[in-house]
């Protein structure tokens, strides 16, 4: 089996020692992904924004992998605050739309007090 590997050129993955998703057919296994800009690095202030930011950087590191939303069979969420959750539903529908996947919810302290959400997804590849 070849295992593919997937950075987004974020800082924290050298400074780590992790990569934003790792191919290891049949599967797709995208790490927890905050909801920092992709595009600037900035963290928005509120959950709704953190969360499309992480499922927009969750979307491009499926669509390397040759997969996508629609092909997700477990997310997990990790939320700072219970009441950060339901804000974030409708943008959840939006993205698994007619595909909902297995889901898990953890209520925890994420690496920085200012950080609202993290989602980790595992996808299938669509050729299996």
């Amino acid at each position: 089996m070849t295992i593919t590997r997937i950075s987004s050129g974020a800082p924290w993955e050298a400074l780590v020692g992790y990569c934003r998703a790792v191919v290891a057919p049949p599967f797709v296994f995208v790490s927890g992904t905050v909801g920092r800009n992709p595009d600037t690095g900035e963290l928005p202030v509120d959950v709704e924004s953190q969360c499309a930011n992480a499922l927009t950087i969750i979307g491009r590191a499926l669509a390397t992998a040759g997969t996508d939303f629609a092909h997700v069979v477990r997310v997990t969420y990790y939320l700072a605050d219970r009441a950060h959750f339901e804000p974030c539903w409708p943008q959840m529908r939006a993205a698994f739309g007619a595909h909902p996947p297995a889901s898990t919810v953890i209520f925890a302290d994420l690496l920085d007090p200012a950080m609202k959400i993290e989602i980790e997804v595992t996808a299938a590849l669509p050729a299996f």
